[in-house]
């Protein structure tokens, strides 16, 4: 039998389509989620193969066990806080659920499944604010809490690999958006409200916040792509951005989904939707990543919106 793979985080949005890959390929996997969140309403919630476990990655004691009991062979870390603009208001929760969580889970694969390979996600926020494409060894200096949070789960996670010999690796992604996203995100948060003026169930205007910041946005699914491929071919100890590689303004974003319907859309900027810190540009270079797995985004932004688009309007509609 072989040993299972750990998936942390996967009742999440990049979890539940990570898991989707995993399972095309026939692999087993455990997947932990939030107790008192448990999976509900996702196609995997009854996949046989997938097994569910509630855990508090707070709890030392309570994941020591269950790595102990699991023995993976291989650790995908996706789980923690991930909304920035919550992290301005709770920043001690986010460090606990981005840094701590990771010393926590780190620390029991050293004990009990010494040859895991884990891969731990952080984050682009980590990077300096710069007018140009960031590659992984541009300047760190994040301007956020999250990207604060962000970072000291990375020094964790690469400290635990030079002093427990681990096999870690880090992939900082991007902005990523696609289905099954959660309406605090800007691109649900859009294609939500125009779903409901669609729908008549709204009058308008939309309400949204600062629309001039350019951003690095890849689809999920090229995402979690790109993370199984790290795991396949990355190298032990190095870091991966994963992005598309090109920027698109919030705004532009906004008419590209305000295009996908029939009826003129008002648009209005709303102050409480507005950040403390919007970095004018978020552009990443994947150069590092494509020479290592051969990884290259590949879902057209047009089909991520329309997607997103078409769940909200199942929504709206139940």
């Amino acid at each position: 039998m072989p040993r299972p793979v750990l998936v942390t985080g996967a009742a999440g949005f990049a979890g539940t389509h990570l898991l989707a890959l995993l399972r095309r390929e026939g692999t087993p996997v455990q997947g932990w989620y939030r107790p008192g969140e448990p999976p509900r309403g996702t196609a995997l919630a009854g996949d046989d193969d997938i097994t569910w476990t509630a855990i508090d990655l707070r709890d030392a004691a309570a994941v020591d066990r269950a790595i102990a009991a699991l023995q993976p062979s291989a650790v995908y870390h996706l789980a923690g806080a991930a909304n920035q603009g919550a992290a301005w208001a709770n920043t001690d929760l986010t460090l606990e659920l981005n840094a701590y969580v990771t010393h926590v889970l780190l620390a029991a694969v050293a004990r009990h499944a010494p040859d895991a390979r884990v891969l731990v996600t952080t984050s682009a926020v980590v990077y300096a604010p710069s007018d140009r494409a960031l590659a992984e060894d541009s300047p760190i200096a994040p301007s956020t809490p999250y990207g604060v949070s962000k970072l000291a789960q990375e020094m964790v996670a690469l400290e635990a690999a030079r002093r427990e010999q681990l096999d870690v690796v880090v992939v900082r992604p991007f902005n990523h958006i696609g289905p099954g996203q959660s309406p605090g995100f800007f691109a649900p948060e859009f294609a939500h409200q125009v779903a409901r003026i669609e729908a008549g169930l709204d009058a308008g205007p939309m309400r949204v916040g600062n629309l001039t910041p350019r951003r690095d946005l890849a689809d999920v699914r090229d995402i979690v792509r790109a993370y199984r491929l790290v795991m396949q071919h990355g190298a032990r100890g190095e870091i991966y951005n994963a992005c598309r590689g090109e920027a698109v303004e919030i705004g532009e974003l906004l008419a590209m989904l305000r295009a996908l319907v029939a009826r003129p859309i008002e648009v209005v900027v709303a102050p409480e939707k507005l950040r403390p810190v919007d970095v004018p540009l978020l552009l990443g270079d994947h150069a590092r990543l494509s020479a290592a797995t051969g990884w290259r985004p590949e879902i057209p932004m047009a089909q991520t919106l329309a997607d997103i688009l078409e769940e909200q309007r199942r929504m709206v509609r139940f």
